[in-house]
């Protein structure tokens, strides 16, 4: 089971996205049957094997094992992965794209950047699997608190700076074998707690 799975295809997040289906799958880190799903969600096991077959027609359950109850092959299905994410490439052209943003300081460019992230790592993380290769990648995740908007000002500009020296010190785009890879920094306030939604930004 992998720990995370990218939906590109847009029939494959329709049918993900559907509440009976996503309940469904929260269940599935467990061969189940639809007999104990049934139990489960409270609906007619007939009804949860159509569910089944629509998950499994499109690579959101597999056949984890089967076995025999006198004279009927009961089937246990298994989530291909802990939980699901939609690429925003399943959005096709209508797709958020940061080329086509104009304010680099937007939250929509922010949201853009994001979207390219889990687009692009998803194809990388195929290709590797596919590979039977595994995916170098860097990721780092802190929290930091201004005082006052002066010294937010000054963080970004001393970030820049930084960014720009080690970039310059490490790009090379001359050397044979070498490979390209995306650098993206955001920041962005995190999400208040209703309680102290009055806060100042």
């Amino acid at each position: 089971m992998l720990d995370v799975q990218v939906i590109d295809d847009p029939a494959a997040a329709t049918v993900a996205l559907e509440p009976t289906r996503s309940r469904l799958l929260s269940y599935m880190t467990e061969p189940a049957s639809a007999a104990t799903l049934a139990g489960r969600v409270g609906l007619a096991r007939q009804k949860v094997n159509y569910h089944l077959n629509a998950l499994e027609k499109h690579g959101l359950v597999r056949l984890a094992t089967e076995r025999k109850w006198g004279g009927l092959t009961e089937r246990l299905l298994v989530a291909t992965a802990a939980s699901y994410v939609v690429s925003p490439g399943a959005m096709g052209p209508v797709a958020v794209d940061p080329d086509r943003e104009c304010d680099r300081l937007s939250a929509s460019y922010l949201i853009a950047l994001g979207a390219r992230v889990v687009r692009e790592v998803a194809d990388l993380v195929r290709r590797a699997r596919d590979a039977g290769k595994r995916l170098a990648t860097l990721g780092l995740d802190t929290e930091i608190r201004f005082r006052s908007a002066a010294d937010r000002a000054a963080f970004s500009a001393e970030l820049t700076e930084a960014i720009t020296k080690l970039v310059s010190k490490y790009h090379d785009a001359s050397t044979p074998g070498g490979r390209a890879h995306r650098l993206v920094i955001v920041a962005h306030p995190l999400p208040l707690e209703e309680s102290n939604s009055k806060e100042p930004s």
